[in-house]
């Protein structure tokens, strides 16, 4: 058969099974986190500190070193639910650390969205074959091909329910501490990354909320579209596969073994004890039901309490997205603080920093309107001055994204999380964050992105003589966006054209 009979032959079966039934939510028996382990170390950091306490974690080193010192403290439990994991440095140095916790008897929960798992059942089916660890996959494509477009053109049929991702980042260890914000597990979200790396931002956390999490976490471990590896896979496990993937692929870098207990009981309490306490209230969309794609179930209940903190603000508001396309409501409730004198400043990715062009070609056509309401939007240079603060050098050659989902609100309340205030955020995935007010922490967060905000690190998009919007940075105005290319400005204003801005 030619190559066009096989594509011809895959599209007619794909468009046969349009019309058969779709993978059914699968509802397993349920199980719950364990309770809060009780060691040495949890017993004397609870006596240290009784109040919720937050430690930010802004650059990817030290977010990649707490993450691992956090599972290397594991005793009885570790639940672990992301959007992308990615079998690179830092993915590979994540698992082996899980498995070696696993090891030592450490139960251990793994659930992630199917999006980016294409090609890896094997390996999942390996590793949820240890008598310790479990892996769930949310929101499932039934015909798992491991081609991209295979899987696409098979799966056609369920592109609606596809559509509905499980967008939330959250680590949970003992029940004691827990790892909540913006990134994925891959070397770009740390740093790591040999051309290109992400600016994020999470929160080391501890206290009341951590209990609250775990319990947001079993609502999605249970939920009807979470469902087991190997109740979806039909392959064999490849144990040789597993072995590779936990080998680290950069000893020089991550060298350091696990601490031995007393030097991790030290590091904890000298953190801890330096932690800044705050009120911490918990943002979570429900999980879709079986019919999800009712609009009634649409999970949005993070986007109405965010733009309930957003409108109730009085004197500023930072607005940290890296993908920003905002609701009639979000533009209404921006003109409405501008013109009770709150001063709203916006950072998000320019033209070139934007790994999805089409987000940006949606997000352009929103750049007159918020600036000419009197918004101070910036938009990251890849070249920012600053950005060895986000990569390991040497930092020449390599570009810098944002992937940082953060409010600041006023001088008392901050909000660090998973979601874009974009239409894909705010209403077809699901999302979780947390809104804390510490004036305390308000002051570090706010500190933490005032270099991002410069024109040293960021485009300041303004109003020339006649009202056109034109991009400053340091001396240098430009008239048109800071496109790599004239081919991408092509691209950028077709997609901006059509009718997709409800689905970016």
């Amino acid at each position: 058969m030619t190559n066009f009979g096989r594509l011809v032959a895959v599209i007619t079966t794909a468009f046969a099974l349009h019309a058969c039934s779709t993978l059914p939510p699968e509802k397993t028996s349920d199980e719950f986190a364990s309770a809060p382990a009780v060691t040495p170390l949890w017993t004397e950091l609870e006596e240290l500190r009784s109040d919720d306490w937050n430690i930010l974690l802004n650059d990817g080193a030290t977010a990649l070193d707490w993450r691992l010192t956090a599972i290397d403290s594991a005793s009885r439990s570790l639940d672990l639910q992301t959007f992308l994991w990615s079998l690179d440095t830092v993915g590979s140095a994540i698992l082996n650390r899980l498995l070696a916790a696993a090891e030592r008897g450490v139960r251990v929960r793994l659930l992630v969205d199917d999006s980016f798992l294409l090609g890896e059942d094997d390996l999942l089916l390996a590793l949820a074959d240890h008598p310790n660890i479990s892996y769930r996959v949310y929101n499932p494509y039934q015909r798992r091909h491991d081609g991209f477009a295979t899987r696409e053109l098979m799966n056609l049929g369920d592109f609606e329910r596809l559509n509905h991702r499980m967008h939330n980042k959250v680590m949970l260890v003992d029940n004691r501490v827990a790892i909540i914000g913006g990134r994925n597990l891959a070397d770009e979200y740390f740093g790591f990354h040999e051309e290109a790396n992400f600016r994020d931002m999470e929160l080391l956390v501890g206290g009341s909320v951590v209990p609250r999490l775990s319990e947001v976490f079993d609502t999605y471990w249970n939920d009807i579209w979470s469902v087991p590896i190997s109740s979806i896979s039909h392959v064999l496990p490849n144990y040789e596969r597993l072995t590779e993937a936990v080998a680290l692929k950069d000893r020089d870098i991550l060298a350091r073994g696990e601490y031995d207990q007393s030097t991790l009981r030290a590091k904890w309490r000298l953190a801890v004890d330096a932690a800044i306490s705050g009120e911490a209230e918990l943002l979570v969309d429900i999980p879709p039901p079986a019919d999800i794609n009712a609009l009634e179930s649409a999970p949005v209940q993070l986007a109405q309490r965010l733009l309930e903190a957003f409108e109730s603000a009085e004197e500023e508001v930072i607005v940290i997205s890296a993908y920003l396309i905002p609701s009639p409501r979000l533009e209404e409730l921006v003109e409405q603080a501008i013109q009770r004198g709150v001063r709203v400043r916006i950072l998000t990715n320019s033209i070139r920093s934007n790994n999805h062009i089409t987000a940006h070609s949606a997000y352009r056509n929103h750049i007159d309107e918020l600036v000419t309401d009197g918004a101070e939007l910036h938009e990251v240079r890849i070249d920012a001055k600053g950005r060895d603060r986000y990569m390991l050098s040497p930092t020449d050659g390599k570009a810098l994204a944002l992937h940082a989902k953060v409010l600041v609100i006023d001088r008392e309340h901050v909000f660090v999380g998973s979601p874009n205030l974009d239409p894909r955020s705010m209403r077809i995935n699901t999302e979780v964050g947390l809104l804390v007010k510490s004036p305390a922490l308000n002051a570090e967060i706010r500190e933490g992105v005032e270099s991002d905000l410069s024109q040293a690190n960021a485009w300041s998009l303004q109003l020339d003589e006649s009202s056109k919007v034109v991009w400053v940075a340091e001396g240098t105005t430009l008239s048109e966006q800071p496109a790599a290319s004239y081919m991408q400005r092509l691209e950028d204003w077709f997609f901006a054209h059509l009718p997709i801005e409800g689905q970016m």
